[in-house]
């Protein structure tokens, strides 16, 4: 971020995955990392009120507090046992932001493994439930470092379904499958081409697309012109700065 600038790269970066939830409704947001916790946060507070939130736990909360528990206290309004998770996912009615290890061109994500499968470099934290919330509603994810190593060609191993996959898996697979966003430190990427091959949405202030291709290990599609990603507004940054993370752990998420 350019030094005239009174913003920080996490501020944007927020601001870029709350607008993940624009338009979504009354859907359950889950969103994983610092940085989409205070986006979906500041979607509810700003144009999406009626977005559901969970504690990250077994409850829904009716109010929208710091990321930082030790300020405010949650106030809870329904239970939601692990089990009734799964009633959301198969409805379809939940967006969820997942972090990437890896994603490709297609958008296919690996959280499980790198290298080899029969002999992988790292183990990671395992597959999740991201080949069932690719394939039964809307998902995105957040990359908050974008190197070559996490945007790549092909994922080591899929976990979260991209579009190639999908249609090679017939019906079953297309009929709810919709990945929407991908957010980085360096700006966002959807999938909005014939193909569906990652597309650059917009760059982040201050960011080159060239930045972008030297950090991506494919071939982007480049629109014309290119969008940049919007500044946070002076309403934004006072609820990130003031409400949603007064402690700053958005900074060490995505350094300034």
């Amino acid at each position: 971020m350019s030094a005239g600038l009174e913003v920080t790269w996490a501020e944007v970066c927020a601001v870029a995955c709350a607008q993940a939830w624009r338009g979504d409704g009354e859907v359950m947001a889950s969103p994983f990392g610092t940085v989409p916790q205070i986006g979906a946060r500041l979607a509810r507070l700003t144009f999406a009120p009626d977005l559901v939130l969970t504690d990250g736990e077994a409850a829904l909360m009716a109010n929208t507090p710091s990321v930082s528990s030790a300020r405010h206290e949650l106030v809870l309004e329904a239970w939601m046992p692990y089990r009734r998770v799964f009633d959301v996912v198969w409805s379809g009615r939940r967006h969820i932001m997942m972090m990437a290890s890896q994603v490709d061109r297609f958008g296919n994500q690996n959280l499980s493994a790198i290298g080899d499968w029969a002999r992988p470099k790292a183990q990671l934290i395992g597959v999740r439930g991201a080949p069932g919330n690719s394939l039964n509603h809307p998902t995105s994810y957040w990359v908050p470092a974008h190197t070559p190593r996490s945007f790549v060609e092909h994922v080591d191993m899929v976990c979260g379904v991209g579009y190639d996959r999908a249609a090679a898996a017939g019906p079953s697979a297309t009929r709810f499958h919709d990945v929407r966003l991908v957010v980085s430190n360096l700006g966002v990427f959807d999938f909005e081409t014939p193909d569906h091959a990652m597309r650059i949405r917009s760059v982040h202030p201050g960011v080159a697309v060239e930045d972008v291709a030297a950090a991506t290990g494919f071939d982007l599609v480049v629109p014309d012109p290119l969008p940049l990603t919007p500044l946070p507004t002076a309403e934004e940054l006072e609820l990130i700065r003031e409400v949603l993370d007064p402690d700053r752990l958005r900074d060490k998420e995505v350094p300034s």
